[in-house]
């Protein structure tokens, strides 16, 4: 098949998070498995300068529809693997920035021309460029628009540009909302401005568009994809989402085992796998030297990386601190964010830094070492359209103590409900909840042999792409 995947974000030419790895991992197996596999993502700065981009080449100049104006962009493309080409969308005045979103204060005030311009750019290259694409598949709001734009494309010019089109939702919380004067930027026609088109509450909604136009829509878990069409997780849209009940999947992201593999992984001092395990109490006797506590702690390591959001539940874990201190166990966080949290969370460290360590910064090897070296890792997220850190836990024989919403409760088996299969533990999203997992997270690392053996369990789940590339291939299939 061709197969085109739109996004904001690709690893490793932008990230900010589990957007980029799932559309570079998906779209990297596909192209393994013989697919022809384009990749379309805005030009930004560190996309440009990334050393597989040195040899790109300019493919064509296109002139892009603004309402009453034409605005210039380049694509450059390059092939970073086999069957893989990645398109970048270039203009300085929109994507020569080094945050691809806002400055860490504020969103950019020009997101909605920005992505606009980025998704009829991608229509233009699909129409002169010749892609004869099989699936378009888009991501998220940046990419929401381009099913809507492409079948317009087509109308005007009389042509098919692709046969089919897929809208994945990354996390319905973000939605792209903007004023309605946005929508003369799109040059659609009129008659899409109103409650059945992209009209939502007198704005314009991209997310909105994405769903109601896109030929099938899927989400990254099968749990994901029921919560959204509730009021408690559809953020507004629960009722859009509703309406294509019958044309919605969930189908969960997997690990990209070239990165996150304990048997292969660079950034670790030791590594390890399910057969031999010593290497991973090296990595907890570094991660103890990391942190400056005492080598030869015994007791259990909590490990936590998650921007610090309200979103991730650190909240309940700042309402259990005094668990952290009346007991023999360590906390170690790396994540940064919300401000009172992050100062929450150093004032914590600062007061009893034998116990509990912060890192508030970007630490792709801590991040690794946390994982490895750690006994638990705790994620107990208020939602959770898929996450990643729970399978990277389990595949790492770090057992995941996770909230029962989304993909983590699709990814994780309580192992005191089902003693036989259990792979974690599980909470619901509130601290008093957490605490009683904390606190059986104590009895079942006491427990040498059955600790052993939920670990071993979950170090044999397949998380891998390949098995979640083959459940985007047989959508596509059933959707051609």
């Amino acid at each position: 098949m061709k197969i085109v995947h739109v996004a904001s974000e690709l690893f490793p030419y932008m990230k900010t998070g589990g957007l980029a790895d799932a559309v570079g991992a998906l779209s990297a197996a596909l192209a393994d498995n013989g697919h022809d596999v384009s990749v379309f993502i805005p030009g930004y700065r560190s996309s440009l300068e990334h050393k597989d981009a040195a040899g790109a080449q300019r493919k064509l100049r296109l002139k892009v529809e603004m309402a009453d104006d034409f605005l210039a962009a380049d694509v450059r493309v390059f092939s970073p693997r086999k069957n893989l080409r990645v398109f970048l969308i270039c203009r300085e005045e929109f994507f020569d920035r080094r945050a691809p979103y806002g400055n860490g204060e504020r969103d950019y005030e020009d997101n909605a021309e920005r992505f606009i311009f980025f998704c009829k750019a991608v229509v233009e290259m699909l129409r002169l460029g010749d892609l004869q694409a099989d699936v378009v598949h888009c991501h998220d709001w940046q990419a929401a628009l381009l099913p809507v734009l492409l079948r317009e494309a087509e109308r005007r010019h009389g042509v098919t540009l692709a046969l089919k089109t897929i809208f994945t939702i990354h996390n319905i919380a973000y939605q792209g909302v903007f004023p309605a004067k946005t929508f003369a930027r799109t040059n659609l026609p009129d008659e899409l401005f109103h409650m059945d088109g992209l009209e939502y509450y007198s704005q314009v909604n991209l997310m909105k568009g994405g769903i109601l136009f896109a030929d099938r829509v899927t989400t990254v878990s099968p749990r994901y994809a029921r919560e959204i069409q509730t009021s408690e997780f559809g953020c507004g849209l629960d009722g859009v989402v509703q309406t294509r009940a019958e044309d919605i999947v969930g189908l969960l992201n997997g690990v990209d085992s070239a990165v996150w593999n304990p048997s292969l992984d660079p950034l670790l001092p030791a590594r390890y796998s399910a057969v031999n395990l010593s290497g991973k109490g090296v990595c907890r006797t570094e991660l103890l030297k990391r942190c400056e506590f005492a080598v030869d702690f015994k007791g259990p390591i909590f490990g936590i990386v998650a921007r610090l959001t309200e979103q991730k539940g650190i909240d309940f874990v700042l309402a259990n601190r005094d668990f952290f201190l009346a007991h023999e166990c360590r906390l170690v966080v790396l994540g940064s964010g919300d401000r009172r949290m992050e100062e929450e969370l150093r004032t914590l460290a600062a007061a009893v830094p034998q116990k509990v360590f912060l890192c508030a910064k970007l630490d792709e090897s801590m991040s690794h070492l946390i994982e490895a070296g750690s006994d638990f890792f705790v994620m107990p997220s208020l939602f959770e359209p898929c996450g990643l850190n729970q399978m990277y836990s389990q595949v790492y024989g770090t057992i995941p103590i996770v909230s029962r919403v989304g993909g983590l409760a699709d990814t994780v088996i309580d192992a005191d409900e089902d003693p036989v299969n259990g792979t974690g533990l599980m909470c619901e999203p509130n601290a008093a909840s957490l605490r009683h997992a904390l606190q059986r997270a104590l009895v079942l690392f006491a427990d040498k042999p059955r600790h052993a053996a939920v670990q071993q369990r979950g170090m044999a789940r397949d998380f891998s792409w390949k098995v979640a590339a083959s459940g985007y291939e047989q959508l596509y299939r059933d959707s051609l």
